[in-house]
């Protein structure tokens, strides 16, 4: 069983239609840029979405996934070290391993596609002897498991540049975000940069959502951050020194909220510390934001024996 980030599964998997051939990355020896569980689609038109390496085999690929494709059969490919491909290398060394699918339904990936979309997690089970997908909430299964989750989004609140930057940089790189302001000025900043924007309203969460509050007025920010901790958000930050991060424990004290649940608040929040212009302070706390999601889900599961 593999996890791995949402970006090198959702865009193959969508892009799968009956006919496709699935190449799932089963097995890792060495130097790799990719972990195992990276998916891509070879598509009936020809069409290649997503990349397992840098381009150094996906031509090869290609010409297997249509061999699949004709005759419905899976093949288990090995590239690098211990390769029969004696002219295919890997510039990074090592080995690795390939399995391609062919897939003539594909019902089940379009039923975890969107199961996500509704912020639900799922997993695909895909057996390659089979060629089949399905749709599996066992914990262990013959074949190769691809847990899928919701992906990471961010609900920010805030005023000023500070905010619509964060905002901004976190919708460019692909991040469902969310601004809520009580500043109409911050709103459309943040609107004409592609950003859902919206006044101050409840916030959405789940166990994916991460939270960061942008406000030079701190005193906005207490019944906000006391509904975000109340809540399954994976990481609660504000902008602000330490002196107003303590302020805020203790205006939240006076909300009743728990020392247990003020130890989820995170600031000063970024990894660059005392970061004061606010491009920097935004890729400063989107780096912090991914850096942690990425924690909660590095724990790579590598394959079993029937997966390779």
């Amino acid at each position: 069983m593999f996890d791995l980030p949402d970006l090198l599964l959702a865009d193959p998997l969508q892009a799968l239609v009956p006919g496709a051939v699935l190449a799932i990355l089963t097995g890792v020896e060495g130097p790799h840029y990719r972990r195992p569980g990276t998916v891509m689609a070879f598509l009936p038109d020809g069409t290649r979405v997503g990349q397992i390496t840098s381009g150094c085999i996906e031509g090869d690929l290609a010409i297997h996934a249509e061999r699949a494709a004709a005759d419905g059969r899976s093949r288990r490919l090995r590239y690098g070290e211990g390769s029969p491909f004696v002219d295919l290398r890997l510039p990074c060394g090592g080995g690795i391993d390939i399995a391609l699918v062919p897939l003539a339904d594909v019902s089940a990936v379009r039923q975890a596609l969107a199961l996500r979309a509704a912020r639900q997690p799922s997993r695909l089970l895909i057996e390659p002897d089979r060629a089949t997908v399905t749709l599996t909430d066992a914990d262990a299964a013959p074949g190769i498991a691809l847990p899928l989750r919701p992906p990471l989004r961010i609900e920010v609140a805030g005023t000023g540049v500070e905010a619509a930057s964060f905002a901004a940089l976190a919708h460019a790189a692909g991040y469902p975000v969310r601004l809520l302001s009580p500043d109409e000025s911050t709103r459309a900043s943040a609107q004409a940069r592609g950003v859902e924007a919206r006044p101050l309203s409840p916030l959405t969460t789940d166990q994916w959502t991460a939270v960061v509050l942008f406000f030079h007025d701190h005193e906005i920010e207490p019944p906000i951050i006391a509904e975000a901790l109340s809540g399954p958000a994976f990481y609660i930050g504000a902008q602000g020194s330490l002196r107003a991060h303590n302020a805020r424990r203790t205006a939240l004290a006076e909300l009743g909220v728990s020392e247990v649940a003020m130890a989820r608040l995170r600031g000063p929040i970024g990894v660059i510390r005392s970061a004061r212009d606010p491009k920097v302070l935004a890729l400063s706390v989107l780096a912090e934001i991914v850096a942690e999601d990425a924690a909660r889900t590095a724990q790579a599961l590598m394959p079993s024996p029937t997966a390779r």
